[in-house]
Order: structure tokens, then C-alpha cells, then sequence
């Protein structure tokens, strides 16, 4: 066997033995999406989702291997404005009595540092599939003083255009751009959870 032969198969038997995806759920209570949006130039009002589910499969040896998948139910949304919320789940707005959920399931992360992410994915809303990248942070990944669970945090933004999701309603005076703020804890279960 020639030099260069084991060389690659000792890298290979290596990177399959460090490299390990472990599944982390998604924390409801700590895992969110705010949006903010241009009020035809006069403020930039926002709003909240908390992610009720999902799922991060992530390889700390090689965080370019991890995966993402979230949903969150729309007619969650909390702007602070009941009556506003009650409008945004109308037909001109997320129209929920077709669309009730969104979803994001990633396709492809890149590592650009240690701690900085671009996370691509495919975003359904409002019956329309787009991809979308994540800028993520990567704040913390170890065992949580309280749950002593082994638990990863991270921030992310992005922008998407509501027109693209086929949300026209008041353009071009509320705005086309939508800014994202996500908010994100998730744990290893406990084996009893599993």
C-alpha cells in the first residue's frame, strides 16, 4: 500500500470518527424571530414570533456538516397591538386560514470564522418557498448552569422582501424589506425526552 493510499484513509477513518452531528431541540421559551418594517419612513414598528418547534443537528467539529429545521405558527404573532395582530393573520397580509405555518430548512452553512455563520436555507411563508441566508453568531455552546443540559445559543439576522412571498398589501409605502432578528437556544435532549 502506497504512502499517499493510507494517508487518505487514515484521514477519512478521522474526520468520520470527530466528527459527530448531534441533535439539538429547538427551546420554545428562548428561540424567537422578530421583524421590523418601515412605516411609510415615519418608524420602523416590529413584531415577534416564538419558534414552537425545530430541530438543529450540529457537528461542532465541522459546523459546515450542521443542519437547521423551525417552524413557527404564524397566528402567534405578538406586535404588542392585538388588533394589529388580528390583521396581519387576514387575507392581505399572512392569510393563516390557507398559510398557517412557516418553515426553514437549511441547505447549505458556511463557516466564515469561528464564531460567524451564513446559513442558507428555504423559507415557506405564505405559500411561497425562497432561499434565504442567515448571518449567524455563534454566542455559546456548553452545559446550562440550571438545566445542566449541553446547550448551543445563537443570534442570526436577515433581510426578505414581502413582495417575493407574494405580500403586496400598502407597498410601496410600508416597506418591501423586512428586517429579521433570530434569537436562539436549543438543547441535547435528556434521554427520558428522546
Amino acid at each position: 500500500m502506497s504512502k499517499k493510499i493510507l494517508i487518505v484513509i487514515l484521514f477519512v477513518i478521522g474526520s468520520f470518527v470527530y466528527s459527530k452531528e448531534v441533535p439539538y431541540n429547538l427551546d420554545p421559551f428562548h428561540t424567537s424571530v422578530t421583524w421590523s418594517i418601515s412605516h411609510f419612513g415615519f418608524s420602523h414598528p416590529s413584531g415577534k414570533w416564538m419558534v414552537e418547534s425545530g430541530t438543529i443537528t450540529l457537528d461542532e467539529q465541522n459546523l459546515k456538516n450542521s443542519k437547521v429545521i423551525a417552524t413557527i405558527q404564524i397566528d402567534d404573532i405578538n406586535s404588542g397591538i392585538p388588533k394589529l395582530d388580528q390583521e396581519l393573520i387576514k387575507e392581505q397580509f399572512f392569510d393563516t386560514a390557507k398559510f398557517p405555518a412557516a418553515t426553514f430548512v437549511s441547505t447549505r452553512v458556511q463557516q466564515k470564522s469561528a464564531s460567524k455563520l451564513v446559513v442558507t436555507g428555504n423559507l415557506t411563508l405564505h405559500g411561497v418557498t425562497r432561499s434565504v441566508p442567515l448571518f449567524v453568531t455563534v454566542n455559546k455552546i456548553a452545559i446550562h448552569p440550571i438545566s445542566m443540559q449541553k446547550v448551543a445559543g445563537f443570534t442570526a439576522t436577515a433581510k426578505i422582501k414581502r413582495s417575493d412571498f407574494g405580500m403586496k398589501a400598502y407597498l410601496p409605502g410600508l416597506g418591501d424589506m423586512v428586517d429579521l432578528l433570530i434569537e436562539v437556544e436549543a438543547s441535547v435532549p435528556k434521554p427520558e425526552d428522546k
